[in-house]
């Protein structure tokens, strides 16, 4: 039995960086009605959501609650499901992605469930110890575990749940935004010139599988429009493969201001870097450091930084299909200059001020909501 029209979506994660941009695509011509779990019904974001008309519901809760995810699902026929990692922590979002998939299995009227995934960097690595990165592992796993079930179940019932993974990486917009692990500084350059500058730990053939937040609705509206093309499918998004050393001269290009790519080694990075105070910490807020499951945030995005380290030009071991994401998407966002310039004027006719202006210190704004909640370390949210 084919998948039916889905009209009804339970989303996890809907106020998040990424959620915000898949719920406006999905309501935008009211062909999908969405109920929205959130902790905070009166937050900015949950407002935002609420503002966007009736077929928008929101429902106070948490995904550590199963009576929370029960009610979440009952009544609606599809679910796009995005655990905060950096909430939960590595073990913790293992568990919860798990009885959020079985939950939705055993509600029964869930026919389609889209698991917002990140690639599993130490299994793609051969698992090697260096690239152990645990918020992006964490998601990995249970992304192939879900596909395992999903064919598994379409074996013994051709009307079995349907299941897609989205895996996309790094937002491109945290490179202009304050308090992550890519926020810029301006320092001066050898002529003394004011110089937007990223010091990172990565090589000028290091590639960072960029992803743009508006790029997410219409990808994520194509799976719930696709149910049956999508059945089975793990769609892995990008802008492109960023090199920062291209990324600043197109910085410089659309502002007409000087930019600087610096790369530091990992130690440097570590020592001297903003985030060598936070290093001990845990890398989710809510994880217990002194569990052996719990990495550090310096391990973790060691890892993190490695991964890019070997996955320049498409090449390595993160790689994209962008040949199918031109068929899903063509409209998406192709280049880090493209991604740029609708910055430039985006922010200018929102009253910002140019890119320029946007990456001052004073000026820098968060874009992850984990900030929001009362976070105050650099972080780097897929």
């Amino acid at each position: 039995m084919a998948i039916q029209t889905l009209s009804k979506v339970f989303v996890i994660g809907g106020t998040g960086a990424q959620g915000l941009p898949i719920i406006r695509s999905l309501v935008e011509n009211g062909k999908y009605s969405v109920r929205v779990l959130t902790r905070d019904l009166t937050s900015a974001r949950a407002k935002s959501l609420q503002a966007l008309g009736n077929n928008v519901e929101l429902v106070k809760g948490t995904f550590t609650s199963e009576s929370d995810l029960k009610k979440g699902y009952s009544g609606c026929d599809a679910a796009f499901v995005n655990l905060d990692g950096f909430n939960t922590g590595e073990k913790g979002e293992l568990f919860w992605a798990i009885r959020a998939y079985e939950l939705a299995v055993q509600d029964g009227g869930i026919r389609f469930f889209v698991y917002g995934n990140l690639d599993y960097i130490y299994k793609k690595s051969g698992f090697k110890p260096e690239f152990r990165s645990g918020h992006y592992d964490g998601k990995g796993r249970i992304g192939e575990w879900i596909l395992f079930q999903g064919a598994e179940a379409k074996k013994k019932s051709p009307g079995a749940m349907g299941v897609a993974l989205f895996t996309t990486g790094p937002y491109i917009e945290m490179a202009i935004a304050s308090g992550t692990i890519f926020t810029p500084t301006i320092e001066k350059n050898e002529s003394g010139q004011d110089t937007a500058t990223w010091r990172l730990p990565l090589t000028e053939d290091a590639g960072v599988a960029h992803v743009a937040l508006e790029d997410c609705g219409p990808y994520v509206r194509w799976l719930f429009d696709h149910p049956e093309k999508a059945n089975g499918l793990d769609l892995e998004v990008a802008i492109e493969h960023v090199h920062y050393a291209d990324f600043v001269k197109a910085f410089a290009k659309v502002t007409g201001h000087p930019a600087q790519f610096i790369s530091v080694d990992m130690d440097t990075f570590w020592s001297q870097g903003p985030y060598s105070a936070i290093g001990n910490r845990p890398a989710g807020y809510s994880a217990d450091i002194n569990d052996p499951a719990t990495m550090s945030f310096k391990d973790n995005f060691t890892g993190f930084w490695t991964m890019w380290q070997h996955s320049g030009y498409n090449k390595g071991v993160v790689q994209r299909d962008y040949v199918l994401m031109d068929e899903i998407h063509p409209k998406r966002i192709r280049k880090a200059e493209e991604w740029l310039r609708i910055e430039e004027e985006k922010g200018r006719k929102a009253g910002l001020g140019s890119l320029w202006d946007r990456v001052q210190p004073d000026a820098l704004k968060p874009i992850l909501k984990l900030q929001e909640d009362g976070y105050r370390g650099p972080v780097a949210s897929h």
